[in-house]
């Protein structure tokens, strides 16, 4: 038996890693209340904007109570792996091994997540929706991305905030070759995931995305649209029954939620 495992050690490695590989989950951006656990329901910290109102010396303010306007995030989602090494002890002492193996798993567990993620472009409101977009016959690739711009700026959102825009390979080309200027390998642009920036969004390819058979549902949003919250939950190992092995198992649990339906907008393209 592996009696000099370090889960511990194992699990922060597996979610520092697997943050990394993240597209779509690592662009939210909530402080929660609670243990991320399977089952478990987290307090997504909210807050109510107050009312502006005219100050006329000598009368009173009008004193408002802002209330609670907290949400909650259910970890509803639970990945495991398992996979045997003939001697985890061993395995440990030689440099690089194990980091190649528990790779391999969160680079599985990341597209799963993601691909949870990107099914919340069903729940979009409907006006912040477009209608099915066949991007072969697009004037520009930047038309869509400019019409979800127009969409949120209605809803308020600053053209200062930052947006991303998670697009599917086509459209992602289509756009390199239009405006090939706008794509470069700045570091900067590479940590969010991204190829290139235009008008304040981060231009991102994602195989992730869903897809209802027709179209697929790209995404622009801002960071506090969808809330996501996850853990590597346990990470433990067992002897083989039938074998000289032991094996080394893994638990992620995760959870999504679209918080703010105003700063989603979804483009159906094909």
């Amino acid at each position: 038996m592996a009696g000099n495992f370090k889960p511990m050690y194992w699990s922060k490695y597996c979610e520092t890693e697997l943050k990394k590989e993240l597209v779509l989950a690592n662009w939210c951006d909530y402080k929660f209340e609670g243990e991320i656990t399977a089952g478990a329901r987290l307090k997504i910290v909210g807050a109510t904007r107050p009312t502006i109102q005219k100050y006329v010396p000598g009368k009173d303010l009008n004193i408002e109570n802002l209330g609670d306007n907290s949400q909650y995030l259910d970890i509803t989602e639970s990945d495991a792996f398992a996979f045997e090494v003939d001697d985890v002890d061993k395995a440990q002492s030689i440099a690089g091994y194990l980091e190649t193996q528990f790779d391999e798993a969160k680079n599985a567990l990341a597209e799963s997540a993601d691909a949870f993620v990107g099914r919340i472009a069903k729940n979009a409101n409907k006006n912040m929706t477009s209608a099915s977009t066949d991007l072969s016959a697009v004037d520009s690739f930047l038309a869509p991305i400019d019409e979800a711009h127009i969409k949120l700026y209605e809803n308020n959102v600053s053209q200062k905030t930052e947006l991303a825009a998670d697009l599917c390979p086509e459209h992602i080309v289509g756009l390199r070759r239009e405006l090939a200027s706008l794509f470069t390998e700045n570091v900067e642009y590479v940590k969010r995931g991204a190829v290139g920036k235009y008008a304040n969004t981060y231009l991102r390819m994602s195989n992730n995305l869903f897809n209802d058979g027709v179209d697929t549902y790209e995404m622009i949003r801002t960071k506090k649209a969808i809330a996501f919250a996850n853990q590597m939950e346990k990470m433990e190992t067992a002897r083989k029954e039938k074998g000289f092995a032991d094996i080394i198992k893994g638990l992620h649990v995760y959870g999504a939620k679209l918080v703010r339906p105003k700063e989603l907008y979804v483009i159906k393209a094909h």
